[in-house]
């Protein structure tokens, strides 16, 4: 919009100087030709804006907003090109939805061949068994992967990839995860990950997991992937455990400051250096949360039900629960039973959270019923502790 506002202004700043001109029987002939050209160019491109966001719109499914914003980085005076890859994409199961993606995020690909360009990297896709709905997925999360070449990418990535999983199906889910992203697998780091892993003696199934469910981790450059695997081993991880693979998974998915954040998220409830590194080796998964859910988490189990951070430390899984879904519920019976007095308070953080639920309702809740009647009312969430004349903000304390 702003190409075509420059170009009013400008053709107003001629208009005007002739128009002075004029004023002073200065004007020439030939400059109302000129005139008349210049007001023609603007208009006709105008008029090539107005046709590209119409057929964005009508044909591509993009919001009038979305639309203009394209058009600033396409333009086309024909619709054969983009028809034809429109057809292309809907013969091969791609939705409104999914072209509309693919648009909006890289525009040219209206511009591509479609039987030379784009074609051959559908049929590949669907040759090593990548289904029509996940094909329509994958491109549209990521439709550079049209731009790449075949030779030089798809084909060797997919080599690559078999040489490691064997199994066609295992290959499937690593390329769906890799071309997701505008990753772009390099070999010599690949390998060269691998070659550490195997050398620190990482058992074959848990390369083999990494690689098809986690193939970013694998594919970053070498001296980072050593670096982050150093870290984890001095930690204390066993590469022979399955446990290493999670926590290689965390570290190195997690950037610099994200994990610094989570570090000092714990160190907030005066947690040590060492109790913070504990709780990595006994949970990864608890280092893998957010920011916000580590503390509404420790907020809820220190602040309202009165445990020690560093009992909370010693059971790290249990920040993995939901608050919602486990925490509460279950909590809110053992407040009920706590201020009745029909438990003690030095129950364990672990016989509240971690057992499975069968054994939590024996235990807490059918135990206690002709005491309290509307314990499984509570637990269900049916009840709340209000409706009994109790709460989490007069907190009675619970040592562990």
């Amino acid at each position: 919009m702003f190409a075509f506002s420059s170009s009013r202004l400008s053709l107003n700043k001629i208009v005007s100087l002739f128009v002075s001109n004029a004023q002073l029987d200065i004007l020439p002939f030939h400059s109302l030709f000129v005139i008349k050209s210049f007001s023609s160019r603007v208009s006709s491109n105008l008029n090539d804006h107005s046709f590209t966001v119409s057929f964005l719109i009508n044909s591509c499914g993009l919001t009038l907003k979305s639309a203009q914003s394209v058009s600033k980085k396409i333009c086309f005076n024909t619709l054969e090109r983009p028809k034809s890859v429109l057809r292309l994409l809907r013969e091969h199961g791609f939705t409104n939805f999914h072209i509309s993606k693919i648009v909006k995020i890289r525009p040219n690909v209206l511009l591509l061949h479609p039987e030379r360009t784009i074609l051959p990297k559908l049929e590949f896709l669907c040759s090593i068994g990548v289904s029509r709905s996940d094909l329509s997925v994958i491109v549209s999360q990521n439709p550079d992967l049209l731009n790449r070449s075949i030779k030089q990418n798809l084909i060797p990535h997919y080599h690559i990839l078999k040489s490691i999983l064997v199994s066609d199906e295992k290959v499937i889910k690593c390329l769906k995860r890799l071309l997701k992203s505008s990753v772009v697998l390099s070999q010599n780091d690949f390998y060269a990950n691998l070659s550490l892993l195997r050398g620190l003696g990482m058992p074959q199934s848990s390369i083999s997991f990494l690689v098809t469910y986690h193939p970013l981790i694998v594919c970053l450059k070498a001296f980072n992937f050593a670096e982050g695997v150093k870290k984890v081993v001095q930690i204390g991880f066993d590469p022979s455990k399955p446990t290493f693979v999670r926590a290689v998974q965390i570290l190195l998915g997690s950037s610099q400051k994200t994990w610094e954040h989570k570090i000092e998220a714990y160190r907030r409830w005066g947690l040590s250096e060492e109790e913070i590194s504990s709780i990595f080796r006994k949970s990864p998964l608890s280092m893998g949360l957010s920011e916000k859910k580590i503390m509404c988490n420790m907020n809820f189990l220190v602040c309202k039900m009165g445990w020690q951070p560093a009992a909370v430390a010693r059971v790290p899984v249990v920040l993995c629960y939901g608050l919602q879904t486990r925490i509460m519920p279950r909590c809110s019976v053992i407040r009920v039973l706590l201020l009745k007095g029909s438990i003690k308070a030095d129950i364990p953080i672990s016989s509240v959270l971690t057992s499975c639920e069968k054994y939590f309702l024996e235990r807490f809740v059918i135990k206690y019923l002709d005491q309290v009647p509307q314990l499984l009312d509570i637990f269900q969430g049916k009840m709340r502790l209000t409706e009994l004349g109790f709460g989490f903000d007069d907190k009675s304390v619970i040592l562990d």
